[in-house]
């Protein structure tokens, strides 16, 4: 009998503590229960996007979040979001580290997860320069008409029913590798054979696939 006592007692502490620290830091309001090691992981269920839909219109557009042992800001107000972005932007600048991140985004050094600091200023600076600019965009758009012209003539040339989801995933992408490379990877005149083509293929689908897959590691610490 002393040992479910014993859980029972740290478990209590463990709130109460957790109680304290919330108030005496200056943080949003919250949605209760928090429960322990979980946090409010519970309250997430598909589709994400009406769930925290839900959540904003009942608690508030300013909501703080602990998802696991990571705390999360949920902003739903137009007010809020520009205040976070426009006055406070340089400390919502950092990205969360998470497994994924570290693995795809070698070990956090590429655009998506890199924090603010030098390296993300310079890549900022080269992606507004060689990729955004108007002049580089401008040089872009024969590729983007071309690739337009070859989704639209693949979809007048089948009846079956279409995935558009597919298609427009397709379509971006071979956008963007004729951007960087000048090769298309996707679309029915490729070669199937390629070597280059079918291994960046299956690099792109199984990124995709372990990106959309459940993940306990980033709210574990």
């Amino acid at each position: 009998m002393e040992v479910p006592y014993l859980y029972i007692s740290l478990l209590l502490l463990l709130l109460a503590s957790y109680l304290f620290r919330r108030k005496s830091a200056n943080l949003p309001p919250t949605v209760f229960p928090v429960l322990p090691i979980i946090g409010h992981l519970y309250l997430l269920k598909p589709p994400l996007h009406r769930t925290l839909a839900k959540i904003s219109a009942k608690y508030g557009p300013v909501l703080l979040l602990q998802l696991g042992f990571r705390r999360v800001l949920l902003v739903s107000s137009p007010s809020a979001t520009e205040e976070c972005f426009t006055k406070n932007d340089i400390i919502f600048a950092n990205r969360p580290h998470m497994l994924f991140g570290k693995i795809i985004g070698n070990n956090y050094t590429t655009l998506i997860w890199s924090s603010y600091g030098e390296n993300w200023r310079n890549l900022c600076r080269i992606a507004s320069l060689e990729i955004l600019s108007t002049r580089r965009l401008n040089e872009f758009h024969d590729i983007r008409v071309d690739e337009c012209r070859l989704m639209i003539r693949k979809l007048m040339s089948d009846s079956n029913p279409v995935n558009m989801k597919t298609v427009f995933y397709e379509l971006t992408l071979n956008v963007m590798m004729r951007m960087i490379s000048g090769k298309r990877y996707f679309g029915g005149d490729i070669a199937a054979t390629e070597e280059e083509g079918t291994r960046f293929r299956k690099i792109m689908d199984e990124t995709v696939l372990l990106a959309s897959a459940a993940n306990i590691a980033p709210y574990r610490s």
